[in-house]
């Protein structure tokens, strides 16, 4: 075709052959999308109508499922990573009866306040696995998925975790970068339960692919290590028997490459960019009914085919009911653990670890890095936490993320809890994702701070999800040194506290660490970032007898009289605020420090606690080793900041510091200022 996007063809008005069975009600499928995007006057219509015969073989034959318990644990899980296309999702939920999926959330798709939104959102409608939409995160939190099939299968049995993932993917998920990331995982890690099937229609919003690219995707997947198969997309009985073919392959995750027509049935525009990413019109939608043989008005499903489809989701329930007798013979103690980490409780008793390590940490003093002290919480919490699962994109020994009892994860072996991820920091964080969602483990991994910015997509998704995933990210300020501006990340923290219901911690001492991990631990509807420091820090705290950091920021150092000054920081830089503090007071001028581990806490507080904290008077000095971005909220238009404001520079930690004027004599000199 041209490589114009608003290429379309003489309209063929000829009916199009198909299968007697699955044929209307793939057509189904086709006729929900295309009248529910010309309602809303915008949407994807052509992937929907093109990939209607795969979902159809898929869920009619393949998929483990049961709509009157979409959360059953043991589902199978199906993603539609090509999330523009959601009404083919939203058509699948409504027809084999999901909750709330009615028919007015059909007619009302993309509209404020119904669950049918232009891309599926995980915890809006019943049976989005994932939120997907931005093209690649799918696939990739598939991954996870199926790592955490695997890893909860070595924990559990086959008689309670033994299920597949499947994967709608289209052109431009294989573009994206990640995609990359994603095949090299499952394939070194031989995900055998996992099926891609790709919308191979050759079409994206510019054009044809040609414009872009011209990879072999079948030689790239079995590059990989994937087993690859081709068939006609719309050959229903084809694609099912490939389908048959991928789940018979255990050693390797399986890429079905469907050949298909975008926006198959439309009489002019299918084929084309044209139906890719717009409404196809009253006058399309009227040929396409007579080229689907589709006799009916707008978003009419006759009887027979609602029954048809309505069969297929009851076939569910037996092998729901199976699964039920098997949870229910299964030893007490392994059906309590089971069903407390699938639901997402933390393991009785944890709690004591991170009691008896603040203790420790309070007792001894010692001076040593945050992301060490890290390490000696994870020391104390992975024994108790079985359902803690670490890792860091090929940086474990820099960020200090595997514990002395975590052993690695290797493909022959699911029952360890560690994951090495190699150099692939976005897959990691996408496919942590793909972990929290699919229930049972907990997931955290590491990379330094400034590569957060490869990871930022999947914390952004993991922060819309509202999902438990924990981030590591050491190396967090030009303290790190000699490695030099590409790696300090002067301007990370600022953009990570932008991202909406995402914990962004960074603690000052070993006590706050244990704090800060414990408070990532508690939240399970929130992902979190803790920020941990290459250089050494003193304890601070004398005692952590109660979470001071679960309120985001609190006195450590009390003014001695009527305060005339208070000095915020995080960090490494609190002790620095402590030294000038010292100075300050030996010549009369009575100062407070408030250490701040997390904003967004310390922003959910009281205004009265607030208030006493941040203390009545405006004269305050933030410091930190970053640029001063969103500082102006906690210091007000009179404040001061010591930090950052250019990218930093190679040398040793403590000359950087004396180089940009992040020192005791900046912020005293701050603090008079302000008198």
């Amino acid at each position: 075709m041209s490589s114009s996007d608003t290429t379309t063809k003489p309209a063929d008005l000829t009916p199009l052959k198909q299968d007697p069975t699955y044929g209307p009600m793939a057509n189904a499928l086709r006729a929900l999308a295309m009248d529910a995007v010309e309602a809303a006057k915008s949407g994807h219509p052509g992937m929907p109508m093109g990939m209607a015969d795969v979902a159809t073989a898929l869920f009619a034959e393949h998929l483990k499922f049961d709509p009157t318990d979409p959360h059953w644990p043991d589902r199978d899980r199906f993603v539609l990573s090509a999330g523009h296309g959601s009404m083919l999702l939203y058509g699948l939920l409504h027809l084999t009866g999901y909750p709330g999926v009615t028919l007015d959330e059909i007619k009302h798709f993309r509209q404020l306040g119904h669950m049918t939104a232009g891309h599926p959102e995980y915890g809006h409608v019943v049976g989005a696995e994932v939120t997907t939409g931005p093209l690649g995160q799918g696939i990739t939190n598939a991954v996870g998925m199926a790592f955490a099939e695997r890893l909860l299968n070595a924990r559990f049995g086959d008689d309670l975790v033994d299920h597949h993932t499947y994967v709608i993917a289209g052109d431009g998920c294989l573009m994206e970068g990640i995609s990359h990331e994603a095949l090299s995982i499952a394939g070194h890690y031989k995900l055998g339960k996992l099926i891609v099937l790709w919308d191979d229609n050759s079409i994206s919003i510019d054009g044809s692919t040609e414009l872009a690219v011209s990879d072999d995707q079948e030689m790239r997947f079995r590059a990989h290590g994937w087993h690859v198969q081709k068939v006609d997309g719309h050959d229903p009985h084809a694609v099912s028997k490939a389908i048959a073919a991928a789940k018979a392959v255990t050693d390797k995750p399986s890429m079905i490459a469907c050949k298909t027509t975008i926006g198959l049935g439309a009489p002019s525009k299918a084929g084309t960019a044209a139906v890719h990413g717009a409404a196809l019109g009253a006058k399309e939608i009227e040929g396409a009914r007579i080229k689907l043989n589709w006799s009916y008005d707008p978003f009419e499903v006759p009887d027979d085919i609602r029954a048809s489809w309505k069969a297929i989701a009851a076939k569910g329930a037996a092998p729901h009911a199976a699964w039920k007798k098997r949870h229910a013979a299964a030893k007490p103690d392994v059906r309590e653990r089971f069903d407390r980490q699938i639901a997402g409780e933390l393991t009785p008793g944890w709690q004591q670890a991170i009691v008896e390590i603040v203790a420790k940490f309070a007792a001894e003093k010692p001076k040593i890095a945050t992301r060490q002290a890290s390490q000696l919480v994870l020391d104390a919490l992975a024994p108790v936490l079985p359902e803690l699962l670490g890792g860091s994109a090929d940086l474990t020994g820099s960020n200090l993320t595997k514990a002395k009892s975590q052993v690695p994860v290797t493909p022959k072996d699911f029952s360890a809890s560690y994951v090495h991820w190699g150099v692939r920091e976005h897959g990691m964080a996408a496919a942590m994702n793909g972990i929290a969602v699919h229930g049972g483990l907990v997931p955290y991994g590491g990379t330094f701070l400034v590569f957060a910015d490869y990871n930022r997509p999947s914390i952004r998704l993991a922060a819309l999800m509202g999902i438990r995933v924990i981030h590591v990210l050491t190396h967090d300020s030009i303290g790190l040194g000699e490695d030099g501006p590409t790696h300090q990340p002067v301007e990370t923290l600022a953009s990570l506290r932008a991202i909406p219901n995402l914990l962004v911690f960074r603690p000052a001492d070993p006590i706050e660490t244990a704090e800060c991990w414990a408070l990532a631990l508690q939240h399970k509807t929130r992902p979190s970032a803790i920020a941990l420091s290459r250089q050494g820090i003193p304890t601070l705290r004398a005692s952590g007898a109660e979470n001071s950091s679960s309120r985001g920021a609190y006195i450590l150092a009390p003014a001695s009289g009527p305060r005339q000054a208070t000095i915020l920081s995080t960090g490494t830089e609190v002790a620095l605020a402590i030294a000038a503090r010292e100075k300050l007071e030996a010549e009369g001028i009575a100062t407070a420090v408030v250490s701040m581990p997390s904003w967004e806490l310390f922003a959910e507080q009281t205004h009265a606690y607030r208030t006493e904290v941040l203390g009545e008077s405006d004269n305050r000095v933030a410091v930190e080793a970053a640029v001063g971005f969103g500082w102006e909220r906690w210091i007000g238009t009179k404040g001061r900041f010591v930090g950052m404001s250019s990218f930093g520079a190679s040398g040793p930690a403590e000359k950087l510091y004396q180089h940009f004027g992040i020192t005791v004599e900046a912020v005293v000199a701050a603090v008079k200022e302000g008198l």
